[in-house]
């Protein structure tokens, strides 16, 4: 049987990389998905190759109104949620001595305020023990140089886990954070330089980067019902390498 049948699930940043791959892994599962992206274009072109079980909305999780908007949908459509993947981010590099006001500001107002607001703003939704799941990285315990911005931001994800962990019993949600070391997605291949990449990937005890696939997974486990003991706990899917 198929681990999330009946469930309605969203999942932010759908459009590609792992956010599109975790649509589909959802939607593979049994799941109604929503999805939201940015750029109409490439949302479009995602939920014509998902098919009638994904429905796409337009929506920037830094803007709280779109974000109102779009839960509007799931509500006319769905009527509640039981799986919210929190998986917009952006990533950005500039070497320290080199950050700028308005890198700061676009890194934290969607990594850090738009999962504030994507989870905040879905609670009325929110099933009775549903699964809450935001995207964390890697670079929170290892940055990279340039990244350290972008990893600031990833590092209040985790702590932001932590605390809704605990108004778990007041509000029927349980909340984790998935991981991901080095994935070989469009954003990743835009930001890290081919050579940089190659040398990234021998850091890596598994020796190569992770495919989205991988990582939808990891978060398709924390969507099902297997996973209902898991609270505020932090999965790896790294290739091992900030474990060792």
């Amino acid at each position: 049987m198929a681990v999330l049948a009946d469930k309605v699930a969203v999942v932010t940043g759908g459009s590609t990389g792992i956010g599109f791959a975790t649509a589909r892994a959802f939607r593979d599962e049994g799941a109604r998905v929503f999805i939201t992206g940015r750029r109409a274009e490439a949302l479009d072109a995602a939920v014509a190759e998902l098919g009638p079980e994904v429905t796409g909305v337009v929506c920037d999780a830094a803007v709280p109104a779109q974000l109102d908007a779009f839960y509007e949908v799931v509500r006319e459509q769905a009527g509640r949620i039981d799986v919210l993947v929190a998986n917009a981010g952006i990533g950005s590099a500039a070497p320290f001595g080199e950050v700028t006001e308005e890198l700061i500001d676009t890194l934290f107002a969607t990594n850090v305020k738009g999962v504030v607001f994507t989870v905040q703003k879905a609670l009325p939704l929110l099933s009775t023990n549903a699964s809450v799941i935001l995207t964390g990285s890697t670079a929170t315990t290892r940055p990279s140089p340039g990244l350290e911005i972008y990893a600031a931001t990833k590092a209040a994800v985790r702590n932001l886990a932590r605390g809704w962990a605990l108004s778990s019993r007041t509000h029927g949600f349980r909340v984790n954070v998935v991981s991901p070391g080095a994935t070989r997605t469009p954003g990743l291949l835009e930001l890290v330089p081919p050579e940089v990449l190659e040398q990234s990937e021998g850091e890596i005890p598994l020796g190569r980067l992770g495919e989205p696939e991988e990582i939808a997974a990891v978060t398709t486990f924390l969507a099902s019902d297997a996973s209902g003991y898991v609270n505020g706990a932090e999965l790896f899917a790294d290739g091992g390498f900030a474990q060792v």
